[in-house]
């Protein structure tokens, strides 16, 4: 876990994810290489709510799927800021739409270095 403590050490991530023991493990893997966790929120509306009012967040770790919407328009407010992100999601790379095809997404079950290495790499 070298490559991820050192990339992780001090970093603000946001976790926007909706299913609980995926946002759970993910959180204390964060917290345990060094990096402050935003979240994890379940929603659009929370994570839009977190990124307004927080004035630095280093990256994003992005469920698609939120409890049925979809979490593009947190990807915009992202990308907007220019903070880098990742979709975690079972979803097929195909079903992502064009505006971000680009992005990096990670498959579940997510590998947890495999994010680290993706956003701080």
């Amino acid at each position: 876990m070298t490559l991820s403590n050192q990339a992780l050490t001090g970093r603000r991530v946001l976790l926007v994810e909706d299913d609980y023991f995926i946002a759970v493990d993910l959180k204390s893997w964060f917290e345990e290489g060094g990096a402050q966790v935003l979240g994890p929120v379940p929603s659009v509306n929370e994570a839009l709510a977190l990124i307004a009012s927080t004035a630095e967040i280093d990256a994003a770790v992005l469920d698609i799927n939120l409890q049925d919407e979809l979490v593009y328009p947190v990807a915009d407010a992202l990308h907007a800021r220019g903070v880098p992100f990742l979709f975690a999601t079972g979803y097929d790379p195909a079903a992502v739409p064009p505006p971000h095809g680009a992005v990096a997404l990670c498959q579940k079950p997510i590998d947890p270095q495999i994010v680290a290495r993706t956003l701080f790499g």
